[in-house]
C-alpha cells in the first residue's frame, strides 16, 4: 500500500513537472509584445501612459514595446519627460513611425532603441516656436531656448549611438552638414535618408513585417492605449481647464470666508485646486515645493485680512507665494522666459477673474432665495435690535485728533489723549496730520483728514 502510494505521488509529480515545462515552453515560445500609440499633439499628459506601458510591459517580462508614432508635436517639456522614460527603460523599446514623427515626437523617437520608419514616413523638423493666439502663425523664439533643445537631441542621439549632428541640425537652422543639410534650412528627413545616414535602423510597411525583422514573428501583440484617469489628467492639464480651475478655486475661497460655515463654496473651490494640483502632481510639473508656496499663501493671506490691520507685509508675500506657487505648476523643464510670462499671465488673468466674480456674486447673489443662505448679510439694521458699535466707541464720532501712524489705510491715532485704531476713508494720510471721526461702523472708527481752512480754499 505504501509502495502505491510513493508510485503514485511520484506520477502526479511527474505530471505537474511536464504541465509547468509545457506551460514554460510556450510561455518562452510566445512572447509579449507590447503596441502603445503616440498621435496627435504630444501634452503633458502623454507622459504617465507612456510611464505606464513601460511599467507594465517590464514587470509582464515583454520583449519590447513599440511606439507607434504619429504626431506633428507639441511641448517641449512633456516630450522631455518621455524621452527620459524611454532612455531609463528596462524593456527593449522601439519608435515605429507611421507616418511622421515631427518636433517633438523626432525626439521621442531618437530616445527608443530602435527606430523603424513605414515607406514615406518623415522624420525632424524640430525648431522650438512659440505660440500666439488662435489662427496666428507660431512665432521662433530665443536662441537660449534653441540651444537647449539643440542639446537635448544631441544628447539622446549620442546615447542611442545615433549621429548628433543630424540630430542638432533637426532644431537648429544654423547647423550646416556638407550634402545633408544646407544653413538656414532644418533639417527633416524621409525614410531613405534616415535609414541611408543611420538615424532610422530598416523600414517596415506594416506591424507584422516589423515583428518579422525584430524576429519576433508569432508575438502576443498586447495593444495598449490611455485609461480614463490618464485621459483625465490630459483634460485637466489642459490650459483652458487649468485657468478655470484656478479661477472657481480662488472664487470658492473668497466666498467661502463670507459664508456661516463651510458650505458649497468652499467645497468648489477647495475641489478645484485639489483636481489643479493632482493634474499636474501627475505629470510632474507640480510637487511639494508648489503645495507648501500655496499654504503659506493662504496662511499670510489669512493673517493680513483676519489678524493684521492693513494691506501690509504679510499680505504681499501671501499674495507673491500664491502667485509663485500656481505659475510654477504650469512649467515644466525646459520653460522659456517667454512661456513663463505667459504662464504667471495666466495665473494672473484666473485670479483677476476670480476677484470679479466675487464682486458681482457678493452684489448678487443676497437678492436669490438661495444666495441669501450662502452669503452673510453685509447689515444689522437697528430696527431689529442690532447695535452696529459699542456705546463707548460711539462717543468718538465728530471728534478731533492726529494721526500718529501713517494710515494706509489702518492705523493710530490720538484722540483727546487717547491712542487708538482707526481706519481711513480711503486716504492716505500722513504722521502728525489732523483728522476727524465721521462715522463708527462695527468695531471700526473711520477718519479723514480734517482740513485746514487755507486748504479748503485752496480746494
Amino acid at each position: 500500500m505504501q509502495r502505491l502510494l510513493i508510485v503514485g505521488l511520484g506520477l502526479l509529480a511527474t505530471l505537474e513537472f511536464g504541465l509547468g515545462f509545457v506551460r514554460f515552453s510556450s510561455a518562452q515560445g510566445a512572447p509579449a509584445v507590447y503596441v502603445a500609440p503616440i498621435q496627435g499633439t504630444i501634452d503633458l499628459g502623454l507622459a504617465p501612459f507612456v510611464a505606464r506601458t513601460l511599467q507594465e510591459a517590464t514587470d509582464a517580462g515583454a520583449a519590447a514595446v513599440i511606439f507607434e508614432i504619429n504626431t506633428f508635436g507639441g511641448r517641449v517639456d512633456a516630450a522631455v519627460l518621455i524621452r527620459d522614460a524611454l532612455l531609463n527603460a528596462r524593456v527593449r523599446t522601439v519608435a515605429f513611425v507611421n507616418k511622421r514623427a515631427i518636433s517633438a515626437g523626432a525626439l521621442i523617437g531618437l530616445a527608443a532603441e530602435t527606430i523603424v520608419m513605414t515607406d514615406g514616413a518623415t522624420i525632424g523638423a524640430a525648431t522650438p516656436v512659440k505660440m500666439g493666439e488662435p489662427g496666428a502663425s507660431p512665432q521662433p523664439v530665443e536662441e537660449k531656448t534653441v540651444s537647449y533643445v539643440r542639446k537635448e537631441f544631441s544628447a539622446t542621439a549620442e546615447a542611442r549611438k545615433r549621429p548628433p549632428l543630424i540630430a542638432e541640425a533637426m532644431v537648429d537652422a544654423d547647423v550646416e552638414i556638407p550634402g545633408v543639410s544646407e544653413k538656414g534650412k532644418l533639417l527633416t528627413l524621409t525614410t531613405d535618408e534616415a535609414i541611408k545616414l543611420k538615424v532610422a535602423d530598416f523600414r517596415a510597411p506594416t506591424l507584422e513585417r516589423l515583428l518579422d525583422q525584430l524576429n519576433l514573428a508569432g508575438a502576443e501583440v498586447r495593444r495598449v492605449s490611455p485609461n480614463w484617469a490618464e485621459d483625465l489628467v490630459r483634460f485637466l492639464t489642459g490650459p483652458v481647464i487649468s485657468s478655470l480651475l484656478i479661477t472657481i478655486g480662488m472664487l470658492g475661497i473668497i466666498l467661502e470666508i463670507r459664508t456661516p460655515g463651510l458650505g458649497v463654496p468652499g467645497f468648489l473651490g477647495i475641489a478645484s485646486l485639489a483636481l489643479f494640483f493632482w493634474g499636474h502632481w501627475l505629470v510632474q510639473l507640480a510637487g511639494w515645493e508648489e503645495l507648501l508656496l500655496l499654504g503659506a499663501g493662504f496662511v499670510l493671506v489669512v493673517l493680513e485680512v483676519f489678524f493684521i490691520p492693513g494691506f501690509g507685509i504679510a499680505g504681499v508675500l501671501g499674495s507673491m507665494a500664491l502667485l509663485a506657487s500656481l505659475s510654477l505648476s504650469l512649467m515644466g523643464d525646459g520653460v522659456t522666459w517667454d512661456f513663463a510670462l505667459r504662464a504667471v499671465g495666466r495665473v494672473v488673468f484666473s485670479l483677476l477673474l476670480a476677484v470679479v466674480a466675487t464682486l458681482v456674486a457678493l452684489r448678487f447673489l443676497p437678492r436669490l432665495p438661495f444666495g441669501r443662505r450662502l452669503i452673510l448679510e453685509t447689515a444689522l439694521p437697528s430696527e431689529q435690535g442690532y447695535s452696529s458699535a459699542p456705546a463707548a466707541d460711539k462717543s468718538w464720532l465728530g471728534k478731533v485728533g492726529t494721526a500718529v501712524s501713517p494710515l494706509r489705510p489702518a492705523g493710530i491715532a490720538e484722540i483727546e489723549g487717547e491712542r487708538l485704531d482707526v481706519v481711513s476713508d480711503g486716504e492716505l494720510v500722513e504722521p502728525g496730520a489732523p483728522i476727524v471721526v465721521t462715522r463708527v461702523d462695527g468695531n471700526r472708527i473711520v477718519v479723514r483728514r480734517r482740513r485746514t481752512p487755507t486748504e479748503g480754499s485752496q480746494g
